[in-house]
């Protein structure tokens, strides 16, 4: 018999329907029933790709006898992590508390209030890996419960005063100084700080397991930028680690070589090892950066990349109607990696005769690379393994991309991991983003369809009501739902500036203004000049939390004041700069002290030393002059490109060209350099400006 899960659309509560747990989702339902039966309550929370997530359902939560157990003696209830980010940050923290380490599956038991009191992650069937069996914590919480409530509402008590408190611990912690140091030292203070953690062999930062890093790596492409003429900068080094760290990443497991796309994380110091869920959020973020130190390098392997990056996001993770899929599974067969992985037998029978090229070039082996099986990776540039082996590189790099996609249609006929197919509205913005700047990058007009294509889906199927700008969170079978969060907000107002800035259609511009205008209102904090996580009617949560850390994706904070930065001078909004200027002072010795945990705040904290270059194009070729400075690496600037100049918007206010000239206008602060009409001349104003 199925339990509740049924009803749901989430993949990841729907592979727990079946189970013989009485599992709820998140509901009032739930809540009241814990209440009323005075009850604790088990809140289980994962998502799709958790390889640790289906290992104890497997082990736990389809055994009949564990099940009968927690549904006599609990409230039990299924969150995806992905649909109710709120909550999971709620008792992931109490967790961390409680424990000092966290993750997933999260399980965190609560008095019949929805107050934590004991929680973990993992627990295996059988005690072992110094865990208690998870027979045995269901049986000591309930016994707790039971027999010492007292002890159990003083730990929930004490939980509920440090989350009530813990948004604003960080402040309290580094003081309320206002380090006004808006100068160059303050960038090489935070470029030191984590210059500390380079990976001087492998790139990235810090040892096993291994992240991308995207918003260290790009605050670093910034800082080489505008230091790089800057005696005692030590500017190459930022650009040095960026190349190494994005050059080990393609080489390494930790990229799918034959059909594209990164994986979470590797597991290993040199990315040979990934965790091999892919995850949509990641591929946008890389994506975005790698078209940068595109721009920046022209290195053909990063445009290669994106491509290959983006070809397989379109072939896996678009639906029909145009919005992204979340995640793609670690585990197919019920084996983590299997679909990825090779034996060399395997490509022999598959390659023949040229099995040997392409097993030599891509590190494969009898023995393998792991767990007996082989990962492929490029452990040398393609440039040096032709020069050692006398080959010819344009030959020999045709010929490998044949294999592989030879390869590659031999790995489609397996059995594909499985796909989270739901929409999550934050991570489209993130992947909007993506093609928005790929498209800047690789002139690839495909890209700037497919941006388009996206927003109009979003916000066809998310608006809470029909021209509401109250929207959901997430999307899957015809129906939207959840409160959307800040991050939902913040990331889609940022893609919208972002499409503005390919496409010169102000719709774009005006439906960011009016989205910032209603995240203000709905999820500003004036006592903290800082936004909440949930908005101002949302209900369902213990605690309304602000949320600051840049960790997998980008806060919604530090995203807002990119935002702020942006429009205000879209606008000459000077409400706005105000805004991202208090939320910065608040911040900014947390940022200078833990650059790496704020490494996006760092990236605004920048654009208050080195304001943004204000660009705006007018005349009859203003849009193809505007693509040409467009490909151009050019980080914190705004630009607008119209015929004729325009009253509605501030920045093309007196910029006017004569007919059939098209005049370049630089300003910083709305101060503004004599009109070019010469690319050069503008990138020389640039350069001195």
């Amino acid at each position: 018999m199925p339990n509740r899960l049924i009803h749901e659309t989430s993949p990841y509560l729907l592979q727990h329907a079946h189970n013989p747990v009485d599992w709820y989702p998140w509901s009032d339902e739930a809540l009241q029933k814990a209440k009323a039966e005075n009850k604790p309550i088990l809140v289980s929370i994962g998502y799709s790709a958790c390889h640790w997530c289906h290992v104890m359902e497997h082990e736990s939560f389809e055994d009949e006898q564990i099940a009968a157990y927690m549904n006599e003696h609990f409230v039990n209830i299924k969150v995806d992590r992905e649909e109710r980010p709120d909550i999971d940050a709620i008792y992931m923290e109490a967790v961390q508390v409680l424990t000092g380490a966290g993750g997933w599956p999260l399980n965190c038991f609560l008095t019949p209030d929805a107050r934590p009191f004991y929680g973990g992650t993992y627990f295996p069937p059988v005690s072992k890996y110094q865990r208690p069996s998870w027979s045995q914590v269901l049986q000591s919480i309930s016994s707790s419960f039971l027999n010492k409530r007292e002890t159990v509402e003083e730990q929930a008590k004490q939980l509920m005063q440090h989350l009530e408190k813990s948004d604003t611990a960080l402040m309290d912690r580094i003081g309320t100084q206002e380090k006004r140091i808006e100068d160059f030292q303050l960038l090489q203070d935070i470029f030191y700080k984590i210059r500390e953690r380079f990976d001087r062999v492998e790139g990235g930062f810090g040892a096993a397991p291994k992240f991308p890093g995207s918003m260290a790596l790009s605050y670093l492409l910034k800082y080489y930028y505008h230091t790089k003429n800057i005696a005692g900068a030590n500017a190459q080094e930022a650009l040095d680690h960026v190349v190494l760290s994005l050059d080990k990443m393609i080489q390494g497991g930790i990229y799918d070589q034959i059909g594209g796309g990164f994986a979470r994380y590797a597991t290993d110091r040199a990315w040979l090892i990934p965790h091999f869920e892919k995850m949509l959020y990641d591929n946008a973020l890389l994506v975005r950066l790698l078209a940068d130190a595109c721009k920046l390098t022209g290195k053909p392997l990063y445009k290669e990349t994106i491509n290959e990056t983006l070809t397989y996001i379109q072939r896996e993770m678009i639906s029909e109607e145009g919005g992204f899929y979340a995640a793609q599974d670690a585990d197919s067969e019920g084996v983590e990696g299997k679909f990825f992985v090779w034996d060399k037998s395997e490509i022999e029978e598959v390659l023949g005769a040229d099995a040997e090229l392409f097993c030599a070039f891509y590190d494969v082996s009898e023995e393998g690379n792991w767990e007996h099986k082989n990962i492929l990776n490029r452990p040398i540039y393609l440039q040096t393994f032709t020069e050692q082996n006398a080959l010819d590189f344009v030959q020999t790099k045709e010929k490998l991309d044949t294999l592989g996609q030879k390869l590659f249609q031999h790995r489609e006929k397996r059995i594909k991991p499985g796909l989270d197919d739901k929409i999550l509205l934050d991570w489209n913005a993130l992947m909007c983003t993506g093609f928005a700047k790929a498209y800047e990058a690789t002139q690839n007009e495909t890209y700037r369809q497919i941006v388009e294509d996206n927003l109009a889906f979003i916000f066809k199927k998310f608006p809470q009501a029909e021209g509401s700008t109250a929207l959901f969170h997430t999307y899957k079978n015809g129906v939207a739902k959840y409160e959307a969060f800040l991050n939902d907000y913040a990331f889609l107002i940022a893609a919208l500036i972002d499409a503005y800035e390919i496409t010169f259609d102000t719709k774009y511009l005006d439906k960011a203004a009016q989205l910032t205008g209603y995240t203000i209102e709905k999820f500003f904090d004036k006592t903290h000049q800082l936004f909440y996580y949930t908005t101002d009617n949302q209900k369902d949560v213990i605690v309304r939390q602000r949320q600051f850390y840049d960790n997998a994706t980008p806060s919604g904070n530090s995203t807002m004041i990119h935002n702020l930065q942006r429009l205000s001078l879209l606008f000459g909004n000077n409400e706005y700069a105000e805004i991202a200027d208090k939320m910065l002072n608040k911040m900014q010795v947390a940022i200078q002290n833990y650059p790496t945990s704020f490494a996006r705040w760092a990236e605004a904290l920048m654009a208050k030393v080195y304001p943004y270059a204000e660009i705006a194009v007018v005349g009859e070729e203003a849009e193809n002059i505007a693509a040409q400075i467009r490909e151009q690496y050019i980080p914190h600037k705004v630009i607008m490109a119209a015929k004729t100049e325009s009253e509605a918007h501030p920045l093309l206010i007196g910029k006017y060209a004569e007919a059939g000239e098209t005049l370049i206008y630089l300003c910083r602060n709305y101060a503004c350099q004599a009109p070019t009409e010469s690319l050069d001349e503008f990138k020389e104003m640039l350069n001195n400006s």
